[in-house]
């Protein structure tokens, strides 16, 4: 399998046991996102971003981006426990259980996907 360069922004979807990892932005909670760089896939950024941001260690899996649309990439998470060093302190990062995003600006394709990972 080829990973294709991404282009612009990248939302990593990051779920554990039941919730979803969000950052909180100056607009309300988000899925952390980033730019790729030159050459860099989809799913490369969205791992990159995600230890960046959160210090959370994470593989980035599957791409549900459409055609033409804002790219997002599952991620599974590797560490529990976030390194030192993130950009966002933990005050700006939430574990949120999937039945609490409503409020969170959450691309089409990624509330399609959670509807069908909504744990019983």
């Amino acid at each position: 399998m080829t990973l294709e360069p991404a282009e612009g922004v990248v939302r990593a979807v990051v779920l554990y046991d039941g919730r979803l990892l969000l950052a909180r932005q100056d607009d309300g909670w988000r899925l952390p996102s980033g730019t790729a760089e030159p050459a860099e896939s989809a799913e490369a950024t969205a791992a990159r971003v995600v230890y960046e941001l959160t210090g959370y260690l994470v593989d980035g899996t599957e791409n549900l981006t459409p055609d033409g649309g804002a790219a997002a990439v599952v991620c599974q998470l590797l560490s529990e426990s976030p390194s030192d060093g993130a950009s966002l302190t933990p005050e700006r990062l939430r574990w949120a259980p999937l039945a609490e995003t409503a409020d969170a600006d959450l691309p089409a394709v990624v509330r399609t996907y959670l509807e069908g990972h909504t744990p019983l």
